[in-house]
């Protein structure tokens, strides 16, 4: 009899699991995994959520944010009234267009570089933007999941889901309602 306690002692005793441990050097024990994913799904999304928090902004920052809107579409309006003009009065317009010609060269190259470094910003501040409202989204999947369980139970004929069966006593009204309708 000792020699056998001897052996489930060594086995499986003093509150350890050798064979079980053993087991887990190959492969992994799924219930602490699943444990550990969801707490890396947890990390994330705090992580991601807080890297794009809106802040409440000044009176400034306002103030910028609407004078960055001008340069595109004075752009397009301004090109769109050098078309007008040369319709209506094309020596006024040939008179300015020799003016631009004028121009020199690396003045041009200057101007492209500003407008090409203005337009790159405005669509970087849009991509984050963009990837702010993905975090938004992103952390509704838990919500949106549970939504369309309770959907799919209801759908499988599971009848209501349990947080709502307390509400299921009898209304006079709509009894009385039914039996006049019935007559």
């Amino acid at each position: 009899m000792g020699l056998i306690q001897g052996l489930f002692t060594s086995l499986f005793g003093g509150g350890r699991n050798v064979v079980a441990e053993t087991v887990e050097v190959f492969r992994e024990n799924a219930e602490a995994g699943a444990a550990r994913s969801a707490d890396y799904q947890a990390r994330a999304l705090e992580q991601f959520a807080a890297e794009f928090m809106v802040e409440r902004k000044g009176w400034f920052d306002r103030f910028m944010d609407g004078l960055n809107r001008v340069p595109r579409p004075a752009l397009a309006l301004g090109t769109i009234g050098l078309f007008v003009s040369a319709l209506v009065h094309p020596m006024w317009f040939a008179a300015r267009m020799q003016g631009i010609a004028l121009v020199p060269q690396p003045l041009w190259w200057l101007m492209g570089a500003i407008v090409s470094f203005y337009f790159g910003a405005r669509h970087q501040v849009k991509g984050q933007d963009f990837q702010r409202s993905i975090a938004a989204s992103a952390a509704l999947v838990p919500q949106v999941q549970a939504n369309m369980a309770a959907l799919k139970a209801l759908e499988a004929g599971a009848g209501r889901p349990p947080e709502l069966e307390a509400d299921l006593s009898p209304n006079p009204a709509l009894q009385d309602w039914s039996e006049d309708r019935g007559r």
